[in-house]
C-alpha cells in the first residue's frame, strides 16, 4: 500500500424513497436508497474520516426530501453538494424479494427532482462538481437526464480528466430509463470510452450490448482503453478488466437474504481499497466481501449498529 493523501470524492445520482415488502408478515418498511448513494454510503463506512465524501444530487423541497437530506447526514456524507427543486420531489420504489433473494422493482419517478440535476434556466451547471479528485456515477445517473444535459456532463468529464481528476463508473443497465436502447448503448460506450475505473456487470452489459460470452464482454470493454476495472459477476466474483491477475476463486456468502445493492456495495468496497493504494487483487477482494456481507441483510443498507459489530 502507498500513502494515500485526502481525496474529494462526489457519488452523483438519484436518491429514492425505498419501500421493501415483508412477503411473511406482509409489512412494508420505508428507508432511503439509490445505486449511487448506496456506494457512496458504504464507501463513507469504509474510507478514513480524512476523505471528504459528497454525495451530489437534486431534492425537492417537501417532507420526505427533507427526511432524505436528514438521513444522508447521518450516514456522515457531505450534503453541501445537493441542490433543491421546489416543484418536484423524491422518488419512490419498491422491492419484492423471492425466496431465493432475487429481487425485482417497481418504480414511481417520473417527477422525481434529481431528473434536473445540473439544470438552470440558463443552460447546464457544473459547478457543484469543482475542486473534486474523484467522480462516480452510474448509467442510472445518465438515463435520469435529458440528452443535452448527457453530452454536456460529458463535455465536463473530458476537461476534469484533463485537469487530473478520475472518473469512476457503473454501467447499471435499466431499460424503462432510456429513450432506446440504441440511446443507452451510445451513451454507455461514450462513458465507458473515458472512465478511469471501470465497474461494470456481466449481466448488464451483455443485456445492453448483446454480448454472447463473458470474454467477448471482457474483450469489447478493453477495447474503450479502460486502464483499471473489475468485471462483477455476482456470486461467482469478480474478474479483473485486461487480463492484469489471473482469474481467482471467491468464497460464497454465508447466507443471501436480499441481493439489493449487491452492485453498488462492491462498488465501495473495491473503490475503497484502491483509493488507498492497496493492490487490485487485494481491491477485487475486498468488493467481493463487501457485497457478501450486503446480500446477508434485508434491504440496500445494513443498519450501522449491524455494521460495527461485524466489521
Amino acid at each position: 500500500m502507498t500513502d494515500c493523501p485526502p481525496l474529494r470524492i462526489a457519488c452523483v445520482g438519484e436518491a429514492m424513497v425505498e419501500l421493501s415488502r415483508d412477503s411473511t408478515h406482509m409489512t412494508a418498511q420505508l428507508g432511503f436508497a439509490g445505486d449511487t448513494l448506496n456506494t457512496a454510503i458504504y464507501l463513507r463506512r469504509l474510507l478514513p474520516e480524512n476523505h471528504h465524501i459528497s454525495y451530489v444530487t437534486t431534492l425537492g423541497t417537501d417532507a420526505f426530501s427533507d427526511q432524505m437530506l436528514d438521513y444522508i447526514r447521518s450516514e456522515r456524507l457531505a450534503t453541501d453538494l445537493v441542490t433543491r427543486n421546489e416543484n418536484r420531489t423524491v422518488g419512490l420504489y419498491a422491492i419484492n424479494t423471492d425466496m431465493d433473494g432475487e429481487r425485482s422493482f417497481t418504480y414511481w419517478r417520473d417527477n422525481s427532482a434529481a431528473r434536473t440535476l445540473f439544470q438552470t434556466p440558463e443552460g447546464t451547471d457544473f459547478s457543484t462538481l469543482k475542486d473534486l479528485d474523484i467522480v462516480y456515477v452510474s448509467a442510472i445517473t445518465l438515463a435520469i437526464l435529458p440528452n443535452a444535459v448527457r453530452c454536456a456532463f460529458f463535455e465536463w468529464i473530458e476537461q476534469f480528466r484533463a485537469n487530473g481528476g478520475r472518473f469512476a463508473f457503473d454501467s447499471n443497465y435499466r431499460p424503462t430509463l432510456w429513450e432506446s436502447r440504441v440511446v443507452a448503448q451510445f451513451t454507455t460506450a461514450r462513458a465507458w470510452s473515458m472512465t478511469d475505473i471501470a465497474l461494470p456487470s456481466i449481466d448488464d452489459e451483455m443485456a445492453l450490448f448483446g454480448d454472447t460470452t463473458e470474454a467477448g464482454a471482457l474483450s469489447r470493454l478493453n477495447d474503450y482503453g479502460i486502464p483499471m476495472g473489475a468485471l462483477k459477476r455476482g456470486a461467482r466474483g469478480p474478474v479483473a478488466m485486461g487480463g492484469l491477475i489471473p482469474e481467482r476463486p471467491y468464497p460464497a456468502a454465508s447466507s443471501v437474504v436480499d441481493t439489493t445493492a449487491a452492485g453498488d456495495s462492491f462498488n465501495a468496497g473495491f473503490l475503497a481499497s484502491i483509493l488507498q493504494g492497496h493492490p487490485l487483487e487485494a481491491a477485487l477482494r475486498a468488493g467481493h466481501n463487501c457485497a457478501s456481507r450486503v446480500i446477508g441483510h434485508r434491504g440496500a443498507i445494513i443498519p450501522k449498529d449491524i455494521w460495527a459489530q461485524s466489521h
